[in-house]
């Protein structure tokens, strides 16, 4: 007999041998699976070993009669030959070929092609790095699925789908969490475009809310070890900005000096932009002002602070009329008011600061002139002249964004000429509109601070310049105390266990956004934050702060203690315990890892909801304590006494004061106006007893407001209808929430 006979001859017995279904399933499940005994083919086969032995038996020795499988003597298991290999591959092949060409994909690159397996492989192993062994065995095991199917169009995502379902079965979970694809389904979609409908925001905002959703996902399945995950999803914390967490900053205080020397400067050699000039001209400098607030609010997701506003702006206003000035500032509140997308603080010096009194001053085109100290009248104006234009704009609908920081030194109130500017501004604090920082303690003489409570002082390097100005909050975590003391179930030092498991995790997710918005500034991706100066970056991002914050100390308090903060010594001092742990935590956490970290009152309304709907569906409504009932349920944020309980002022000031020397990072006094009658009198006195007697950082006269759209006329106090016109429809409510003013959703 011929050789060629001869090779005929054996590859006809070796169809034979797999001519069984029951022959070539033995062999895939050796193919899929590697080595496995005998009892356990037969378990995996479905079969009876009783009934069934015999059979099973046979098919397995025609297998080993083939060389198709070989028993293994010291594991008593089985597994396949080459030959076996390549039987198996080969049925594949037959299997392909009748369905392969019928199967088309659409790409995620918009684009139809012929399916083709080896794609699958090559994503498993460059996207969840699977040795290509393994991403062979699951490629072919989707290929197969996806052809029994007998569909003849495919996407992506369902090939996607169907690998990770595999992965599931397999127990490969960690390789499938790299696998998942982000986005969102048509009908969230669909839902979320008529939502936005309703609140008229418009286009860009469905856009940006989209993309959010996205980035957050990714952010909890690829930048976030997946105990920080759990934690932010469970509500044990809450990851601010979460859709922007790898992308933007918080925050940020800007240094109007630079761009007044300079100008508008883009190096980048793929910028469009052009660049500008420094400017000549007091209209000039506050367009370019805008400008760049505009620019930088890409890179910024909260808020940005533009401190010592009127003293870096005197020398441009000197020899301009009261008019001019007015109208000039009056067009730049407007334009940051409709087309800069975050808040924007605007810090006001009643006085001079005496750090500044010798600091170069630039005007026109860049030059200096002198110094700050030579402008002391011009800065005085401007100032006056800002709470002018904000008080006029009040009859009929306020400016709400920028906000002002009026900042109250120890000489504000020894200088007369500073008279007027403290009176027009309390005046403008009866609509409550201006917040007012008080540095006349110790600690306060370098401090800045955003409308959002977010504070920037020299506690880090020491120096004002750079520990204040043109460093930003790179992001803040929310601690839901509550849950940390209900997980404890009252047990207090289970709970200072808990609590220190939980802020360890935030702090460490603050660590991972601090180096990743390093890393996003090195990349280019923060083309104007990053734009480097002669030497440096105009961001210094190794000055700037990680917060970490907390919400619900009063209602933790009441649930350990059985009453709120402030109505019994105990609670307050169960309460300082609280915070002071949490201090020491974090500074001993950045003194180790060598990043500015700080304890906060963090402003996050969204947070403070979030975690308690989530409290209240793990231990019900009964077990949680929590401000607003059960239809809008939160716990309180920013501060420790709610905003709401009826607490005397002087009781509502001296407990608060005691909580901002433990939150260097941020915090914000509401002192509530609602239902009581003040005037501008009243709060000048307010203002002098918080400077003599209250360590009060930052404060605010609260009130809510009601715009008629018709009488063009805001109200004080909330109103269903308009007190003027009657009309119900047109009036939108507006409230802290909870720092600057947003509008009320019915």
């Amino acid at each position: 007999m011929s050789g060629l006979a001869r090779k005929r001859r054996l590859g006809s017995r070796i169809l034979k041998a797999v001519a069984s279904a029951l022959r070539l399933d033995i062999l895939i499940l050796l193919y899929e699976r590697g080595p496995l005994s005998y009892s356990d083919i037969m378990n995996l086969l479905k079969l009876n070993p009783s009934r069934d032995a015999g059979r099973f038996a046979y098919h397995l020795k025609t297998l080993l009669g083939m060389d198709l499988i070989e028993p293994d003597p010291a594991s008593k298991k089985y597994f396949l030959t080459e030959m076996g290999k390549a039987i198996v591959e080969f049925t594949d092949e037959l299997d392909e070929s009748a369905y392969r060409k019928k199967m088309l994909v659409r790409t995620s690159r918009l684009a139809i092609e012929n399916f083709d397996r080896n794609k699958i492989v090559e994503s498993l192993v460059r996207e969840a790095e699977v040795p290509i062994d393994l991403a062979q065995k699951i490629a072919r095991e989707a290929e197969k699925r996806l052809l029994k199917l007998g569909i003849k169009y495919v996407t992506a995502p369902l090939i996607r789908e169907f690998v990770n379902a595999i992965l599931v079965e397999k127990g490969l979970e960690e390789y499938r969490h790299k696998l998942t694809r982000v986005g969102l389904p048509i009908y969230d979609v669909t839902l979320l475009m008529k939502e936005m409908s309703g609140k008229s925001v418009g286009v860009e905002e469905v856009h940006k809310t989209a993309g959010d959703r996205v980035i957050e996902e990714y952010t909890l399945l690829n930048t976030l070890p997946r105990d920080i995950a759990d934690a932010h999803i469970s509500g044990a914390l809450n990851l601010n900005n979460l859709g922007q967490w790898v992308l933007k900053i918080n925050g940020f205080m800007h240094d109007l000096r630079l761009f007044l020397r300079r100008g508008l400067v883009f190096k980048g050699k793929f910028s469009q932009k052009v660049s500008l000039n420094p400017p000549k001209s007091f209209r000039s400098a506050l367009l370019l002002l805008a400008d760049f607030l505009r620019l930088a609010s890409k890179e910024i997701s909260s808020e940005q602070g533009v401190d010592y506003f009127n003293i870096f702006l005197a020398p441009y206003i000197r020899g301009l009329s009261t008019e001019e000035v007015k109208e000039e500032l009056f067009s730049f509140l407007a334009s940051v008011n409709l087309t800069v997308s975050t808040d924007v603080s605007l810090g006001l010096e009643t006085v001079l600061p005496s750090f500044l009194s010798e600091q170069t001053a630039y005007g026109q085109g860049g030059d200096e002139s002198g110094f700050y100290g030579d402008y002391v009248e011009e800065s005085h104006l401007l100032a006056s002249l800002v709470i002018e234009c904000l008080k006029d704009r009040t009859k009929a609908k306020p400016i709400f964004n920028p906000s002002i920081i009026i900042k109250l030194r120890p000489e504000t109130f020894v200088e007369s000429d500073v008279e007027r500017i403290l009176f027009d501004a309390h005046a403008l604090a009866l609509e409550g509109l201006p917040y007012f920082a008080n540095l006349n303690f110790k600690d306060q003489l370098y401090a800045s601070y955003t409308s959002n409570g977010t504070r920037f002082s020299a506690d880090w390097k020491g120096d004002w310049e750079i520990d204040t100005i043109r460093t930003g909050c790179i992001g803040y975590v929310t601690l839901n105390l509550p849950r940390t003391l209900y997980e404890a179930e009252k047990n207090k030092e289970k709970f200072f266990e808990n609590l220190f498991d939980i802020s360890e995790k935030g702090l460490r997710a603050l660590e991972i956004k601090y180096y990743t918005i390093a890393k996003r500034a090195q990349e280019g991706l923060l083309p104007f934050l990053a734009e480097k100066d002669e030497r440096d970056p105009y961001i210094r991002v190794e000055n700037s702060t990680c917060l970490l914050g907390f919400v619900g100390l009063n209602e933790a308090t009441r649930y350990m203690t059985g009453k709120a903060v402030y109505e019994d010594d105990d609670s307050l001092k169960f309460a300082e315990e609280v915070a002071s742990y949490l201090a020491k935590q974090v500074k001993e956490y950045a003194k180790k890892r060598k990043i500015r970290f700080a304890l906060a009152f963090t402003p996050d309304l969204e947070g403070a909801k979030r975690l308690a709907e989530l409290d209240i569906e793990r231990y019900g409504l009964g077990e949680v304590h929590v401000q607003g009932g059960k239809d809008t349920p939160y716990y309180t944020n920013l501060t420790i006494v709610p905003k709401e309980d009826d607490v005397k002022l002087e009781q509502r000031l001296n407990i608060e004061s005691r909580f901002h020397n433990l939150t260097p990072g941020g915090h914000l006094v509401k002192i509530p106006l609602e239902g009581s009658d003040f005037d501008v009198e009243a709060l000048l006195a307010t203002t002098k007893k918080i400077v003599k007697n209250f360590k009060t950082g930052l404060y605010t006269f609260d009130r809510s407001l009601t715009f008629c759209s018709i009488c063009q006329k805001t109200f004080r106090g909330e109103h269903v209808k308009c007190p003027q016109c009657g009309s119900v429809k047109t009036v939108a409510q507006f409230r802290r929430a909870p720092a600057s003013y947003r509008p009320k959703e019915v």
